[in-house]
């Protein structure tokens, strides 16, 4: 059932992905090359794999709930709503920025704007998982007149959007990245001690949409996910790492490096008085590309370590993922080093 809907929404996303390509053509919403130094490509490519990825998953599950309770009793029209209206203030506030070129201050309202109305909804954990002990209840913890569960959700939601939104600098890799996280969670929903065949079903859906847009967006891409692709992927598998039951420090293992990198990037424009929102090849990826190899070699090099780390989740205890967070975070830090040692 589930490898049946995921190639339905496959084939929708090709669709789709053709579809939002020509029409984001025609109205001259590209990214022209050479505009910035750190952009790489040569001629013109359009925007609109944000908005493919959304109106696929969108009807295919809006039609899946309608019409069939495939969905229940885990995801309901609230959950649906929350990931919807969230995911629309993106694509309308990303549509905005690919045609305008908004300022950062302006970019940063829909992020948090979709941020809020998933917590309007409720979308929230009530316990985080203890590794040493009882998992604690969010519920009593209150901070005025929200509770730290608000807290958590949104500063997730927020990192989230933010590391794919940065991460987006080569054909192929927010969407792989993306896709290979979906996937560890779809899996582990399918496990005996974690079963949620719903949370499962809404997953892979994704996964195919992320499919049928990535085999465009794959070096050389013929189409990019805009600004508001790139933040409703993060937005998606950050909400899904939620409503699949916190597992959130599943995520971050598999979008770990990239999350990590951008903290080491903040910290380096800081150090160099550079503004934090200013772009430039700090990143890893560019780091990467830089060194020698090609982008498919780079964004290749990118799913193999998200894959790896994504796939030890399936074995790990708790305590054990908590570890793999912390070498993850000392290996980022040698990286860190050993690239400001060579800037020197």
């Amino acid at each position: 059932m589930y490898w049946f809907f995921f190639f339905i929404t496959f084939l929708v996303g090709i669709f789709f992905t053709i579809f939002f390509g020509f029409v984001m053509d025609k109205l001259g919403i590209v990214d022209k090359p050479k505009t910035e130094k750190r952009k790489i490509h040569k001629k013109k490519i359009p925007y609109g794999g944000g908005l493919a990825i959304f109106f696929t998953f969108f009807i295919i599950v809006f039609l899946l709930y309608i019409f069939s309770d495939l969905l229940e009793p885990g995801i309901g029209l609230r959950q649906l709503l929350a990931l919807f209206f969230g995911g629309l203030v993106l694509m309308i506030g990303g549509y905005f920025d690919d045609k305008y070129v908004c300022t950062p201050k302006r970019q940063i309202i829909f992020p948090i704007l979709a941020s809020l109305i998933v917590l309007f909804f409720g979308i929230k954990p009530v316990f985080i998982t203890n590794p040493w002990g009882q998992p604690f209840d969010l519920s009593n913890i209150t901070l005025g007149v929200l509770s730290l569960a608000d807290f958590i959700v949104f500063f997730w939601l927020m990192g989230m959007m933010y590391t794919t939104k940065f991460l987006d600098g080569l054909d192929g890799l927010v969407a792989g990245i993306v896709l290979i996280g979906s996937l560890v969670i779809f899996f582990l929903c399918l496990q005996k001690q974690w079963y949620q065949p719903d949370v499962a079903l809404l997953t892979i859906i994704f996964v195919g949409a992320l499919a049928g847009f990535l085999i465009f967006n794959f070096h050389p891409a013929k189409i990019f996910l805009g600004e508001g692709g790139s933040l409703f992927t993060g937005f998606m598998l950050g909400c899904l790492a939620i409503i699949s039951g916190s597992k959130i420090a599943t995520t971050l293992l598999v979008i770990g490096v990239p999350m990590l990198d951008v903290g080491r990037v903040i910290i380096r424009r800081w150090q160099k008085n550079k503004p934090i929102y200013l772009g430039d090849s700090e990143h890893l990826h560019f780091r990467l590309l830089n060194s020698g190899l090609t982008q498919v070699q780079v964004v290749l090099l990118m799913y193999v370590i998200a894959f790896l780390f994504g796939i030890t989740t399936l074995f790990l205890q708790s305590s054990q993922k908590i570890i793999a967070l912390l070498f993850l975070f000392v290996l980022m830090m040698i990286v860190g080093i050993w690239f400001s040692k060579k800037e020197e």
